[in-house]
């Protein structure tokens, strides 16, 4: 699949509340990276398809409500949240996933376009430490249609996120 051109004012094809976000992190050169695709990325194996790498280089962005408080759980492609590792990690009473309306109020980007930093509100993060197993990651860039490459370490420390066992155990 070929990139498109870029359609926001910063000439990249991020959403620009994310590039902006890039930028005030001193993480400006990244925008230049962001690749936009004609078709959604939306789903990590989109994603995946898109870019031509393997599930696992993915890095999803998922919110959770956490006793009702929004949390973020930066995970790999390939595998699921294990929504009780996340509420023992966190010492709740209750995790479920946000409601649309909540990732967006959260975040300020819709479901298949959160980034992992550049938010809106401020949430505790929690980075599978699956992520690690890359030299780079792919993430959206704040919309289904853009994404851009990170080394995951980096992207974990710039999400301000604790590393932790949160995947879904295979049988």
């Amino acid at each position: 699949m070929t990139t498109t051109a870029a359609t926001d004012a910063g000439g990249s094809g991020a959403h620009p509340r994310f590039a902006e976000a890039l930028r005030e992190l001193g993480l400006g050169e990244l925008v230049g990276e962001v690749r936009r695709f004609p078709d959604a990325t939306r789903t990590a194996a989109e994603a995946a398809a898109a870019i031509g790498c393997g599930l696992s280089q993915i890095c999803k962005s998922l919110i959770f409500a956490a006793d009702g408080e929004p949390v973020l759980v930066l995970m790999d492609g390939a595998s699921r949240v294990d929504v009780e590792r996340v509420r023992e990690e966190l010492g709740a009473g209750k995790v479920t996933r946000a409601r649309a309306d909540v990732v967006r109020e959260t975040t300020g980007y819709a479901i298949g376009g959160v980034p992992p930093f550049g938010h809106r509100t401020r949430t505790r993060v929690l980075a599978d430490r699956s992520l690690l197993d890359h030299d780079v990651v792919w993430a959206a860039a704040g919309t289904p249609h853009a994404v851009f490459p990170m080394e995951p370490k980096t992207l974990v420390a710039h999400a301000g996120g604790t590393l932790v066992d949160v995947r879904e155990r295979t049988a």
